[in-house]
């Protein structure tokens, strides 16, 4: 999530060590600060959707934002979001859309949406990221449907859709799937925004796609768990994250959207037409958001089924 330079940067300016830890999943990291009662970590950075379940289950604290003179350069775009209405508990940190990335050269078709992606000219040549409410909300937004419905039926019946996808899918995988389209492993990829990124760097003639059915928009934000064992430690990192040098550093680095308005002209001109947000950017939006035990159920489930009828563990 951080540059390793600006990691050492951090600790050499204020003496905090910093260690520094993954988590697969979102639901993972929720389970980890469940389990302790929002204590063990000092910082967390989530996606939006679970960071509704993060707040609503007591497990951030609000931010003493005198202690982050530099909130002030957060794009206010970002900020009032349906998870943390009056900003009380998080910091935007990069922002992304869920885009179908495809090598013209190799595919005989146009492709404008998700809906492409079934086409049987594509059998076995498709990639999609590992992030089963992305994909399963992909085939919701193909029937015409929101990510976030109730209907157990309608999710049923985006299970079969995702079967009859399966045929064409090669891969599934949330690291390094950028490879696979550049190698040829895969000729159209649904990638995150710093694997489009990568990818578009190193081949600038493969063709990026915001899909018609509606674009899956997501951002990730910081926020410091309710039991953190160094707060002020925490609210540090979140200031000096935030100052335009090393927040440019830190996106061109990251490769997703920068969410800090001061940094826009600090990035690389090189980088600046990737992370920054397409003109119109906000229509036909819709982020994820969690949804209730019966349909999270489902989606597990069909999920499973598809990963199975792809071939992937």
């Amino acid at each position: 999530m951080f540059p390793e330079e600006v990691l050492a940067r951090f600790e050499e300016e204020t003496g905090i060590k910093v260690n520094y830890s993954n988590f697969d999943y979102n639901e993972t990291m929720l389970a980890k600060l469940e389990a302790s009662g929002g204590g063990d970590y000092d910082l967390v950075i989530a996606d939006d959707y679970i960071l509704e379940a993060v707040i609503a289950g007591g497990l951030a604290q609000k931010l003493d934002l005198s202690k982050i003179p530099n909130i002030e350069h957060v794009n206010p775009i970002y900020q009032g979001q349906f998870y943390d209405p009056n900003d009380e508990y998080t910091v935007p940190y990069g922002a992304g859309v869920q885009t179908i990335v495809y090598n013209p050269d190799a595919v005989q078709k146009d492709i404008t949406g998700y809906s492409d992606l079934w086409d049987p000219s594509l059998k076995d040549s498709v990639g999609t990221i590992a992030n089963y409410r992305v994909i399963n909300g992909m085939a919701l937004k193909v029937l015409g449907e929101s990510y976030n419905t109730e209907d157990l039926e309608v999710i049923e019946a985006t299970g079969q859709k995702l079967l009859e996808l399966a045929p064409n899918i090669r891969v599934i995988k949330d690291d390094n799937l950028q490879d696979d389209l550049l190698s040829g492993e895969v000729d159209v990829a649904v990638m995150y925004t710093s694997q489009v990124t990568m990818a578009k760097l190193a081949n600038p003639d493969l063709k990026v796609v915001f899909p018609t059915e509606g674009i899956g928009f997501g951002i990730m934000a910081k926020f410091i768990p309710s039991k953190a064992p160094h707060p002020d430690a925490a609210h540090k990192f979140i200031n000096f994250i935030l100052d335009p040098e090393v927040s440019a550093e830190c996106f061109e680095w990251l490769g997703y959207y920068c969410t800090n308005k001061a940094a826009d002209e600090l990035i690389n001109p090189e980088f600046r037409d990737f992370l920054t947000l397409p003109e119109g950017f906000n229509e036909d939006m819709e982020m994820i958001r969690v949804v209730g035990a019966e349909a999270e159920e489902v989606h597990t489930r069909i999920w499973t089924e598809f990963k199975a009828a792809c071939g992937q563990s």
